[in-house]
């Protein structure tokens, strides 16, 4: 039975994530700091309430995967933040810091703690962005994490496949759900103008004319997990982003 960790996985796009590798047959642990959402998993998943940038516990449940199941053979680099939204020369340093320790400090100890256990034939599965290949005006602190998880990946790709373990990322562009509301309404506020404007414009920045869903994502992810020739790659799931800063 395939063995699945996913960081940030009891909420929005990493609980999905999750529902999509257990329909499949896996068995799933998450992580997450909510503990409320962790306590309300869904039957059948595991959950540990732990921050991602805490190393300390991060190899405290890696300790506990290697009891339970053996080994991994996929990890879900999933956990990250939305950061500030504010032009650069309104960022405040420290909260620069707290997203890039999230996004990309956390990334890197997941990499560095789960590669250990995984098998020959394994899969890592990043969650980059589409504000990672464009840029992001107003989240310049989650777009530079958003590049840096891409190359953190291809170089993961590369020290990791010696051992058979495939590594790839995944760049959604907006996913409908709370998250993308908030981002919208605070970048609605940046911009002086109204949140469904904002949103209006994301979708019509797409070819399709659409956002994407968290199930698109997570149906990415299964099928990167188990597809035995592709590595290093960068895949885009976004209706095609034709203008990566709307103005209407």
């Amino acid at each position: 039975m395939t063995r699945v960790l996913i960081t940030a996985g009891a909420n929005g796009i990493g609980l999905v994530m999750a529902q999509a590798f257990a329909a499949k047959g896996a068995q799933v642990w998450v992580t997450d700091v909510d503990a409320a959402a962790i306590a309300a998993l869904p039957s059948g998943l595991r959950g540990t309430c732990v921050s991602v940038t805490d190393e300390a516990g991060m190899v405290a449940l890696m300790a506990d995967i290697r009891a339970e199941w053996g080994g991994l053979d996929t990890v879900c680099v999933n956990a990250g933040i939305k950061g500030p939204t504010a032009a650069i020369v309104d960022t405040d340093l420290a909260e620069w810091r707290d997203c890039l320790a999230v996004c990309l400090d956390g990334a890197f100890i997941t990499v560095k703690h789960a590669a250990p256990l995984m098998v020959a034939g394994g899969a890592m599965v990043f969650t980059s962005s589409t504000a990672g290949l464009y840029g992001f005006p107003y989240r310049s602190p989650y777009a530079a994490a958003k590049w840096a998880i891409i190359g953190l990946m291809k170089t993961a790709a590369m020290e990791l496949g010696a051992r058979g373990i495939r590594c790839n990322a995944i760049a959604p562009g907006s996913v409908e759900g709370p998250r993308i509301d908030r981002v919208f309404a605070a970048e609605a506020e940046a911009k002086g103008m109204t949140p469904a404007a904002v949103a209006a414009g994301y979708a019509a920045g797409t070819a399709l004319g659409c956002l994407v869903t968290a199930q698109d994502v997570a149906d990415m992810a299964v099928f990167l997990s188990q597809a035995p020739r592709i590595s290093g790659q960068v895949i885009a799931v976004d209706g095609f982003t034709i203008n990566p800063d709307p103005k209407v």
